[in-house]
C-alpha cells in the first residue's frame, strides 16, 4: 500500500484541493503581522503532525505565534501581510478552529 500511496499522493491531494476538502494549517504571527497557510494535507491529523515544525521555523525567523487554526478548504494566498485582504479562504465542508494554546 505504501508504494501505491507514494505514486498517487499528489493526485489525491490535488483532488481534495479542487473539492475544497484539503486541510491547511493557518498560522497568524506578530512581528511581523502575517498569516501563513501550510498544506495541503489529506487529513487534519496529518496537518497537526507537521504543525510543530512550521511553528519552530517561524519562531526561528523571529516571529511570535499568535493563533493557529486547522482549516479545510482552499486558501487563495499562502502568505498574507497585514495590508492584504482578510477574506482569503474558501471553506470546505468542514471548518474546524483550534486554539493555538492547544497545539503550541
Amino acid at each position: 500500500m505504501t508504494g501505491f500511496w507514494k505514486k498517487h499522493q499528489n493526485t489525491f491531494l490535488a483532488s481534495l484541493e479542487r473539492l475544497g476538502l484539503a486541510w491547511w494549517l493557518k498560522i497568524v504571527t506578530d512581528n511581523p503581522h502575517c498569516t501563513y497557510y501550510f498544506g495541503p494535507f489529506g487529513s487534519g491529523k496529518q496537518a497537526k503532525l507537521h504543525q510543530s515544525g512550521y511553528i519552530e521555523d517561524l519562531k526561528e525567523e523571529g516571529s511570535q505565534i499568535r493563533v493557529t487554526e486547522l482549516k479545510q478548504g482552499q486558501p487563495q494566498l499562502l502568505t498574507i501581510s497585514e495590508n492584504e485582504p482578510a477574506n482569503n479562504f474558501k471553506c470546505g465542508i468542514f471548518d474546524f478552529v483550534y486554539n493555538s494554546k492547544r497545539f503550541s
